[in-house]
């Protein structure tokens, strides 16, 4: 029981983690991320250039929770890549601490 109790310490500890609101985020490294892994497909400033993406400027899909945007981006969707290991959770939530200030 005692690996038991500890792993589920660590599991606590790593999504309250997670977990933190993207209020509490670096937005100026969330732009330079966005620029550099994001902007080709969702314009400079979140207006869409590839079809079907969400328009940033226009809040699409940004009234959903930040856990939630976190584990789209992570897995990818539609024409998108995963950026799981490619982005940490913490650059992940940059940019949503970003996007959430292009309206």
């Amino acid at each position: 029981m005692r690996g038991r109790a500890r792993w589920r310490a660590g599991l606590v500890a790593v999504l309250f983690w997670v977990a933190l609101p993207a209020g509490a985020a670096d937005m100026v490294n969330g732009q330079k991320v966005y620029a550099q892994h994001c902007r080709v497909c969702h314009g400079d400033r979140g207006v869409p250039v590839m079809p079907q993406a969400p328009a940033f400027s226009r809040g699409e899909r940004l009234m959903q929770p930040d856990l939630m945007l976190l584990s789209s981006i992570r897995a990818g969707r539609n024409a998108m890549p995963g950026f799981m290991g490619l982005l940490s959770d913490r650059e992940i939530l940059d940019v949503i601490s970003f996007l959430r200030v292009l309206q």
